[in-house]
């Protein structure tokens, strides 16, 4: 294969996959707590024909070589956990981390898995549970006849409870937080799970040891700034037209030495 033909190729895949992460981050601008993408690239191995410093006589080397690069692939995407922007809702069990941490959920089949999005509601049993009806952790049930719920940015939950003049403590809300968050494995559903590369979750209290405070009333938008992944995509449609510019004239240098011959 030609040479320049391979290196393109690379190039067209490379952007191919850019463009769907730009595609992810724009169809969850709406959605609560989600964390956009970015991808990594990193270039293939070189030929190296002329090695840089080889000696060419007695007195003198090489300044730089020849040294020819095979094309382009994506090594990894990254998750930017950038505080979005706070939206006041009102509502009682909606709750906003404005800072490091995560809520902890518990999945169907018993392990927990962590979220930004704290769009809360209760199920049958007055528990706070997600929007799929996961349990958060530690588990806040709630009491019966309850007129008004109180969470404060340390995580206590109080309800007040109708003919009772004080209210009730509920178990308190904790965070998780992680060395390296952006090692955390993204499973859908607004929800991660813990990896060899985020480390062990340190759990503890809001706003004690870095951790975020919880603010009650709001939701944290997507962090995506569309007008800049539109910008983007503009710059990835480019640079597949080059890529494919580059095939078209390796095309015609081929088409050309075959007549010629």
């Amino acid at each position: 294969m030609h040479g320049a033909l391979h290196v393109a190729k690379t190039g067209l895949s490379a952007q191919d996959t850019q463009l769907k992460v730009i595609s992810n981050n724009l169809a969850n601008t709406s959605t609560v707590g989600f964390k956009k993408d970015r991808l990594e690239f990193e270039d293939l191995l070189y030929q190296v024909r002329r090695q840089p410093g080889a000696a060419t006589g007695e007195d003198s080397q090489l300044p730089s070589g020849l040294q020819l690069g095979s094309g382009v692939r994506t090594v990894g995407t990254q998750k930017l956990f950038t505080t979005g922007e706070m939206q006041v809702t009102g509502e009682p069990f909606d709750i906003a981390i404005n800072g490091r941490g995560f809520l902890q959920v518990v999945q169907p089949n018993g392990e927990v898995a962590y979220t930004r999005n704290g769009q809360l509601h209760i199920d049958g049993e007055n528990r706070l549970v997600t929007s799929e009806g996961y349990l958060i952790e530690p588990a806040v049930t709630l009491p019966a006849d309850v007129t008004n719920l109180t969470i404060g940015v340390d995580g206590t939950v109080n309800a007040t409870i109708a003919g009772e003049p004080d209210p009730q403590e509920l178990p308190q809300i904790q965070l998780a937080d992680f060395v390296n968050a952006q090692g955390l494995q993204a499973i859908g559903q607004n929800l991660f799970i813990e990896t060899a590369a985020s480390g062990a979750p340190l759990i503890g209290v809001p706003g004690e040891e870095g951790r975020g405070i919880i603010k009650q009333g709001m939701l944290e938008s997507s962090n995506v700034n569309a007008v800049e992944e539109l910008v983007n995509m503009i710059t990835t449609q480019r640079a597949y037209e080059m890529n494919s510019k580059v095939i078209s004239t390796a095309d015609e240098m081929l088409g050309y030495v075959s007549q010629q011959l």
